[in-house]
């Protein structure tokens, strides 16, 4: 038998108009959809229709962002649809969602279409898997900005300045930037819808267009669309630190005065004792969650690379499966961190301005803050990473919470009260926000090591207590009336129940109360602590001998320092650096000929300090060398 098979000519505007505009969705009334999606929609197809003026559309993490997506150009687009996002993670979920053929569909796992063999089919420009043809015989293309508008300029020239009729840009704040005004200029009256969880950025710089809508994230929690979150600081009774020669213990109410220094926020992200509190804190609230029987996992934020590595080996002292991440790693140990962290395999990830925007793993659920941030947008998108529910619409359930943990002194909490006070939709305070700027403890980059030494060094602190403040607070009406809202909208009656507002406030303080916690110092065995000292030393060298080369403007690959250390045999500048390095910790640790593994604790930690004296005084012993050549 002979099967024939339609040849797909290229669509035509006119063609993909009529299909969103013909084509019956199934959107007001769709159980199947949630309420930010449906009113998203909604809000977006009135504003098009009154106005040309680039539409904003603000829906916390986890509400149903990419679904919304899907139902955008219908009643909108009178032309192909372009969707942008900011990186290849956010992209792969997009073309996963609107792909016909999967079984992730949304348009088919929602039932807003039942016959989708005419579309609307999705092109992804992914690198050579794709061409103009693709693009032509679609209604959606899907890419990411890279992608788009690199310097190579493969993809923008190659369309026509009517192909596209409606743009729809996630996480929108970064729109501003110029690979994205090329974009809008190359299409000039394509209709923009901007999706953002945080519409504001801490640069300063506006992002263009009118807010249509914001659902608010109070109610995302009181509905089950994404983790009821509490907030933890640990608070130190008495903190001792010396600063510029100057040793002293503070209180805790004179370390409250201190945190809005910024000399004081670096020095406790750094302090290797204030990092401990942060990680036992962490901790604690960790095996709380997993009481349920659930697999929480924990993610933690890091000021550097090399401080990240720190935060990983506390936590591994601890007898938890850690893993760091950065992007200085090849893809492929990455891609190996993150399928350990899918598959259950590891109990914390640590990172490094990764794993931020589009990564997706509901069982994060406890955020660990180390380091200080300076805007409330990259505070909120990280905290973006513990807010997926577990368990769908179910807001009562205790596998539904997340934690975030900081220490006090980073200063923290205050963007915990902003976010709190999004919903208000004060444009004034907003304003401040933008003006807030993110400075934050630079990462190790490539080609660019540093040392993070602070003037203050922490030598002791004594946790008194947690500062807990829960996201949906008793005492704020506004919660209430959600609650109330809630209540009704699933068809009961509050106060048939006899539940009176009064009554939903004291059942919110009684859940707060039950979870709250005395700190607790998470045990460790000498022998963990002794490993882990042992590998964090093998790191510090191999990061002391780049940070050398560094300094001397010397390349890994070259032989100017081999040439004037022949005795070393050594096969590149690297190598000999290692060598000399290793050397000289060796003697430090009064090891001639031994192996590190047999070396004590005291002794271990005792050279790990000295650390950044060995190399000084490693580099000044290669430069003098070189000199003499």
């Amino acid at each position: 038998m002979q099967i024939s098979r339609k040849v797909h000519k290229e669509m035509t505007n006119e063609e993909i108009a009529r299909f969103f505009n013909t084509t019956q969705p199934f959107i007001q009334g769709n159980p199947d959809l949630r309420d930010p999606q449906v009113e998203g929609w909604f809000r977006t197809r009135q504003h098009f229709r009154n106005s040309s003026e680039h539409a904003i559309l603000q829906i916390p993490v986890g509400c149903g962002k990419t679904g919304l997506m899907a139902l955008l150009p219908f009643e909108t687009a009178q032309g192909r649809v372009l969707v942008i996002a900011p990186n290849l993670e956010i992209r792969r979920g997009i073309s996963t969602a609107f792909d016909v053929a999967g079984r992730e569909c949304f348009w088919t796992s929602t039932r807003v279409l039942t016959d989708v063999s005419h579309g609307p089919f999705t092109a992804v420009l992914d690198g050579q898997d794709a061409n103009i043809h693709d693009c032509e015989n679609s209604h959606i293309v899907v890419t990411n900005i890279q992608q788009l508008a690199s310097r190579a300029d493969r993809w923008l020239p190659a369309f026509a300045d009517d192909f596209f009729d409606l743009i729809l840009v996630d996480e929108g704040h970064h729109n501003v930037a110029r690979s994205w005004e090329r974009v809008f200029e190359r299409f000039p009256n394509a209709k923009v819808v901007s999706l953002t969880a945080t519409p504001f950025r801490g640069d300063g710089r506006e992002i263009s267009g009118e807010r249509v809508y914001a659902y608010p994230f109070r109610t995302a929690m009181v509905r089950g669309y994404i983790k009821q979150i509490t907030a933890v600081n640990v608070a130190p009774e008495e903190i001792s630190f010396t600063y510029r020669g100057d040793a002293r213990r503070h209180t805790l109410e004179e370390v409250l005065q201190l945190r809005d220094e910024e000399w004081f926020s670096r020095g406790v992200a750094l302090a290797p004792e204030c990092n401990r509190s942060i990680v036992d804190a962490s901790i604690q609230w960790l095996q709380h969650l997993r009481a349920t029987g659930t697999f929480h996992q924990l993610i933690a934020v890091a000021c550097s690379v090399d401080h990240a590595r720190q935060v990983r080996s506390l936590y591994a002292e601890r007898g938890l499966q850690a893993r760091e991440i950065h992007s200085n790693m090849p893809a492929e140990e990455i891609e190996d961190v993150l399928q350990d962290l899918r598959r259950g395999r590891i109990d914390c990830i640590v990172q490094v301005r990764m794993l931020g925007e589009g990564f997706d793993h509901p069982n994060l659920s406890v955020a660990a803050i180390f380091q200080p941030f300076r805007s409330l947008s990259p505070y909120v998108q990280f905290i973006g990473r513990v807010m997926r529910v577990i368990h769908q619409n179910n807001p009562q359930h205790p596998d539904n919470r997340g934690v975030a943990v900081s220490h006090v002194g980073l200063n923290i909490d205050r963007h915990w009260e902003d976010f709190r006070r999004i919903d208000q939709e004060d444009q004034e305070l907003i304003q401040g926000w933008l003006e807030a700027g993110d400075e934050r403890p630079p990462a190790d980059e490539p080609g660019r090591r540093r040392r993070l030494t602070p003037d203050m060094v922490v030598q002791n602190e004594i946790i008194s207590h947690f500062i807990e403040q829960e996201y949906l607070d008793p005492m704020d009406d506004a919660v209430i009336d959600d609650l109330v809202q809630e209540f009704r909208r699933r068809g009961l009656d509050p106060e048939a129940l006899g539940l009176s507002r009064e009554n939903l406030r004291q059942r919110l303080i009684q859940a707060r109360t039950r979870e709250s916690m005395e700190p607790r110092e998470i045990p460790v065995t000498p022998q963990r602590r002794r490993q882990e000292a042992r590998r964090r030393l093998n790191e510090r060298s191999r990061a002391l001998a780049s940070r050398i080369l560094n300094a001397l403007g010397a390349s890994i690959n070259g032989r100017n320092i081999v040439l004037a250390y022949p005795e070393l045999r050594s096969a590149n500048n690297y190598a000999a650096v290692i060598m000399i390095v290793n050397g000289a910790v060796n003697e430090r640790l009064e090891s001639d000929g031994g192996t590190r593994g047999e070396i004590p604790l005291e002794r271990l930690e005792e050279v790990l300090e000295q650390i950044d004296q060995i190399g000084d005084s490693v580099q000044a012993q290669i430069q003098e060398r070189l000199s003499r050549r």
